[in-house]
């Protein structure tokens, strides 16, 4: 084990010492991407997408540049000029490469790399993508749920690199998204209106204030339906 933990750390040391690993903001890395939709060289798919008016296709990548000796070759693990191991996490699925250690592994089902530990997800058919194994047991499945966009920015949520919270009710949202909503005191599920948090001290505080209400006499029989949007029962 202290064998191993030493080369760990000297490879982290070396790959510190060389800067052309982090000429961008979303990945650590040895190699550029060669996308085959344009022929040109850019650090990750991101970078692309962020300069051009087209999504690479990250499956459809076939070459790579080694950044340390400009080797044009296939896609590969290491440099075959140079012997550069391109980086600590490599997938040939996805064409991913990250030194970063974030924990990644690539899920067959969802059909892409996630982050977080293998054994801390599990892949819900019926949702279909990689959940957190602490709600197994308790998520409410919605069939395809990660095949739509986050209700509150209209982006993707299956490939997004943006975590998606899984509320009571089912329907997916970014982390992000969920957070912001609860600092501009929207608690409400924007496609089913059911609560995304305990609302219980809210409701009795507001039975509290009805119940300290003067209505007029000819209102005070007066009655009608309603039904609750959490546990969808009627009442009057």
């Amino acid at each position: 084990m202290a064998t191993s933990e030493t080369a760990d750390s000297s490879q982290n040391t070396e790959k510190k010492s060389e800067p052309f690993r982090n000429i961008c903001c979303h990945y650590s890395r040895g190699c550029s991407l060669v996308s085959p939709c344009c022929n040109k060289v850019y650090p990750c798919r991101l970078c692309h997408d962020e300069k051009e008016l087209h999504e690479i296709d990250r499956f459809a990548v076939k070459e790579v540049v080694c950044r340390k000796c400009n080797n044009r070759q296939v896609v590969a693990e290491t440099c075959k000029e140079c012997s550069l191991q391109f980086a600590r996490y490599f997938c040939s699925f996805c064409n991913l490469y990250d030194d970063a250690e974030k924990g990644q592994y690539h899920c067959s089902k969802c059909g892409i790399c996630r982050i977080g530990g293998r054994d801390n997800f599990f892949h819900c058919d019926t949702c279909g993508l990689c959940l957190q194994t602490s709600i197994k047991d308790s998520h409410k499945c919605v069939q395809q749920a990660s095949r739509s966009n986050c209700p509150v920015c209209m982006e993707d949520i299956h490939t997004s690199r943006n975590a998606a919270h899984v509320p009571e009710c089912g329907h997916l949202l970014h982390t992000s998204c969920y957070k912001e909503m609860l600092e501009n005191g929207l608690y409400q599920c924007p496609q089913c209106q059911t609560s995304l948090v305990d609302m219980s001290r809210h409701w009795q505080n507001l039975d509290n204030e009805r119940q300290r209400w003067l209505l007029p006499m000819e209102m005070r029989d007066f009655k009608v339906k309603i039904q609750c949007r959490d546990c969808r029962k009627e009442c009057e």
